[in-house]
């Protein structure tokens, strides 16, 4: 599987840092409290609950140098710096609300922005993703020696321990098999982390590109692989219909999915494009990005089925982001 070639190369794959930066709860209680206005930072200190003022100041910084967060003159008094939002910052508001809106949906019941339960959520969900390990399982259910086989960046102890926050945090199950090795699957609310991870991708795309790594085909399969299989269609939607990206703003491979609907039901998603395929969504992978997270899909090339290709990304847009 191309899962471990992608794996044995090493490096976060995009969307892992802002994942990783939203992991820490008090950066994303800030984003969220910045994005009603600007606020000077004892303002800001007693809406987010009186946090150390070094705490809360490394925080600032740290979003600062990330281009989120800027300061500005506000008055004559004592205290005359406000922070607010920059045009990054209103779109890491964004990633910031898809998260919030994603830990809603937890199995457990709704799960506090900034909690130590959404802490642990989201680390399990950056470090399943920055492995591979959502790709892997997007699939079918796999034992730990399978993945173990399939993912050549991490050793046995790492990939166990990723995988038990996974099942800790509700993103992975235990599945019955009749072979050998316990095998597990993922949950459909980790299929539904595909919303914060694309948010997160979007951001580092438009405004950390130079230091973003590039979307691998890898990473379209395990978007498309993970979410399509549970989006609602309406139910006179049916057909095959290719899903794909090109990983370089149309010059780069092109991955995807094909997928097949039966009266509104996803039959099928498998990771195997068509040569010439009768129905077909393609388009950059910013355009992709683009058309789930917002519903823009003008900048994707739809041939064949319309209806049935249009369905789909609104299909999957609702699903993460409605």
């Amino acid at each position: 599987m191309e899962a471990a070639e992608a794996s044995r190369g090493g490096g976060t794959r995009a969307g892992a840092r802002v994942l990783a930066l939203l992991a820490v709860p008090l950066n994303g209680l800030i984003v969220r409290a910045l994005g009603k206005g600007p606020m000077r930072q004892s303002d800001l200190r007693a809406e987010l609950g009186s946090p150390a003022q070094t705490t809360l100041r490394g925080h600032l910084a740290k979003l600062e140098d990330l281009g989120a967060v800027t300061r500005r003159r506000d008055g004559l008094g004592s205290h005359p710096i406000a922070y607010e939002l920059s045009g990054a910052g209103e779109e890491l508001l964004v990633a910031t609300c898809a998260l919030e809106g994603w830990l809603r949906r937890a199995p457990q019941g709704p799960i506090a922005l900034g909690s130590e339960p959404a802490k642990g959520a989201v680390k399990a969900l950056a470090g399943a993703w920055d492995s591979t390990l959502l790709r892997a399982l997007a699939g079918a259910p796999l034992s730990l020696t399978q993945l173990d086989s399939l993912i050549g960046l991490l050793s046995y102890p790492a990939l166990e321990r990723r995988l038990s926050a996974m099942r800790a945090a509700g993103l992975a199950v235990p599945v019955e098999s009749g072979g050998d090795g316990n095998p597990y699957a993922v949950t459909p609310w980790a299929r539904q982390g595909v919303g914060p991870i694309v948010s997160a991708v979007l951001f580092e795309r438009r405004h950390l590109e130079a230091e973003t790594p590039r979307l691998t085909p890898i990473d379209i399969e395990a978007t498309f692989l993970l979410a399509t299989p549970i989006a609602l269609l309406p139910a006179d939607v049916d057909g095959i219909c290719d899903l794909a990206a090109h990983t370089r703003n149309g010059a780069g491979k092109v991955s995807g999915v094909q997928v097949a609907v039966d009266r509104g039901r996803i039959a099928s998603c498998v990771a195997c494009l068509e040569e010439s395929p009768k129905n077909w969504v393609v388009g950059s992978a910013v355009a992709w990005l683009e058309a789930v997270l917002h519903h823009r899909p003008d900048q994707l090339r739809i041939g064949g089925d319309r209806h049935l290709a249009l369905c789909l990304v609104r299909g999957l847009h609702e699903l993460l982001f409605a």
